[in-house]
């Protein structure tokens, strides 16, 4: 495996400073393998019994080594609607027909999902997309159970449903289908344009009040965001899809989701004027969480871009987790705390109420449900 030696690693160290440097892998994978790519290594997945390390044994590297490409897994899930009890979470279900997700993301909360499927957190979790082909199948199985309650279901909490595996598989589009044919209200939040290529089943479920989107976007400077989301779209094409949606009529939500210290948290008043400037009616914020694996793959993140700022951002992120990299309790985890955090809260308010953000949308209906019929497997006696 290629090495990353440059800059020296011994600079960055110091750069980094003294409580990150142990932190640092001097094997970063060669860039021009993980071009397109968020992470920079592929450690093996924590619930693994062996490891393996790859090290430059002074014979010269291999150069037939190729970049990570996508893989993908068809599965056949069991269940498609999975439902939590977080008091902070303003949902009690969703539906992620894919797992892993293409765009990237160093930051991803998502990412050490992936070793429960044995991979790793770093590049598996861009490249082993798993597929539920039987998604729609199944949504429309469950919905007709006698036992089930109707509450808005949830898209985009995991995985992107608008990932670039959307485009072959178009699982989210089936799964739309079936939520228009039996009035079930859900919310969308994505990074990707694509959601505009669905107009035709949104729009409908818009004017019967059962659709939400949301749009996060992390920066206005295409260069940036081409860091953070290495296959998401460009912030242009998410704005251009924010406003063709909200011309259709489809209520959407701007999401200022991770702002990160001295990465992007400069741009948040730029991100939301942007947004109301194509007809947001609502905004969100969320700031940087490191839970599990994603403290180290940002960091190793960090180390390749901005080698510079290491130990100034997890500083300030630690400022907000009361000197950890992660605080996952309740009613913290999204907001933080400390004076940075406040500063933050206190911009983000102000910024919403100036550009009209604040309006509060009435809730999507329930009382529309048609469940469809269940399938029969009696089969007659006559």
């Amino acid at each position: 495996m290629a090495l990353y030696s440059a800059p020296s690693f011994e600079a960055l160290e110091k750069l980094a400073g003294t409580r990150d440097a142990d932190l640092i892998d001097r094997k970063l994978i060669d860039p021009a393998r993980t071009r397109g790519r968020g992470a920079q290594t592929n450690r093996d997945g924590r619930f693994e019994k062996q490891t393996r390390e790859a090290i430059d044994d002074g014979w010269g590297q291999v150069d037939e080594l190729k970049g990570f490409e996508t893989i993908e897994h068809i599965e056949r899930a069991k269940t498609i609607i999975t439902r939590n009890e977080s008091p902070d979470i303003g949902f009690d279900r969703s539906i992620n027909a894919y797992r892993g997700c293409e765009h990237g993301c160093s930051y991803c909360f998502a990412r050490p999902t992936h070793s429960y499927l044995g991979h790793s957190a770093g590049l598996d979790f861009e490249r082993d997309i798993y597929v539920k082909v039987n998604a729609p199948e199944l949504l429309r199985q469950e919905l007709a159970n006698p036992r089930y309650k109707v509450r808005p279901i949830a898209m985009g909490t995991n995985t992107d449903p608008y990932q670039p595996a959307e485009r072959k598989h178009k699982l989210t589009r089936e799964i739309l289908k079936v939520l228009l044919e039996t009035r079930h209200p859900a919310t969308i939040c994505t990074k990707s344009a694509l959601v505009a290529r669905d107009l035709d089943i949104l729009q409908p479920m818009a004017k019967l009040g059962l659709v939400s989107v949301a749009f996060s976007i992390t920066s206005m400077d295409h260069i940036l965001s081409r860091k953070m989301e290495p296959r998401g779209s460009t912030p242009e094409k998410r704005l251009e899809a924010l406003r063709l949606l909200s011309e259709a009529g489809i209520p959407t939500t701007v999401m200022a989701a991770p702002m990160i210290p001295a990465i992007n948290d400069m741009e948040l008043e730029r991100i939301l004027d942007a947004a109301a400037a194509q007809g947001a009616k609502g905004a969100g914020i969320v700031l940087l969480r490191l839970p599990s694996e994603v403290r180290d793959v940002f960091r190793e993140w960090l180390l390749r871009y901005f080698p510079d700022r290491v130990s100034h951002v997890l500083n300030l992120v630690r400022s907000t987790r009361g000197g950890k990299d992660n605080d996952p309790n309740f009613g913290t985890r999204f907001v933080g705390e400390g004076p940075y955090a406040v500063l933050l809260r206190q911009r983000f308010e102000k910024a919403r109420e100036r550009y009209g953000l604040n309006i509060k949308q009435p809730p999507l209906r329930t009382d529309l449900f048609d469940a469809p019929k269940a399938e029969d497997r009696q089969m007659s006696l006559f």
